[in-house]
């Protein structure tokens, strides 16, 4: 077989399905790949900055190992602003989606509300609530995001700190996304389709 035959899902037949899982997991394993390369995209977008943003995900994630990080965390810091060229005005959502099936829920909730909470530093500026994240604060993640956002995303813009190369990181980050996609071992009990979205994605932490 080389294609399917089916023109409708609900036509497909269990031997079809079974064949595009097997190319899927294929596709699937070159992901670490393809989150690399979209790191170094990263070097071409979003001017104005003294750095670029691939210079301030690197900065992030520099800052994140030597304040004695995890490896999740790590990562999280690394990829937190891929989203910034397809999702321009929900970026925090775009990276916490990739990082959600690989990591525990506090990096994915962190990462999907750094956005909201790094609001407070720039939004009075723009007539907005910098205090916005404070409808969370009785959260068990708040703080944890609120450390995140201070000492290694707001921060890493500047471009005379000691970064390290996105060599550096490359093993951790294919160490991270090859990881089987919603193992309990790592995410709990996460699963695509349970309320899960709701742990990552939202206010709640239950």
């Amino acid at each position: 077989m080389e294609t399917v035959q089916f023109r409708q899902m609900k036509d497909g037949t269990k031997e079809e399905y079974l064949f595009l899982t097997k190319h899927e997991d294929e596709y699937a394993k070159g992901l670490p790949d393809r989150i690399l390369e979209a790191l170094k995209n990263l070097e071409n977008t979003l001017s104005g900055y003294q750095v670029s943003r691939l210079g301030h995900s690197l900065q992030s994630a520099t800052r994140a190992e030597a304040d004695g990080a995890d490896e999740e965390m790590i990562v999280a810091a690394l990829i937190h602003d891929l989203g910034d060229d397809l999702a321009p005005h929900n970026h925090s959502q775009y990276a916490a989606s990739i990082l959600r099936p690989y990591v525990r829920p506090e990096v994915t909730w962190i990462i999907n509300q750094h956005g909201l909470f790094q609001n407070v530093y720039y939004a009075h500026f723009l007539g907005g609530d910098p205090n916005e994240r404070e409808y969370l604060k009785d959260h068990p993640w708040y703080q944890a995001c609120v450390d995140f956002c201070e000492k290694w995303d707001q921060s890493s813009f500047d471009p005379d700190y000691p970064t390290k190369p996105l060599s550096h990181f490359e093993p951790l980050v294919r160490k991270i996304f090859s990881r089987t996609a919603f193992d309990p071992k790592y995410v709990g009990e996460q699963t695509m389709g349970k309320s899960a979205v709701d742990i990552a994605m939202s206010g709640t932490s239950e």
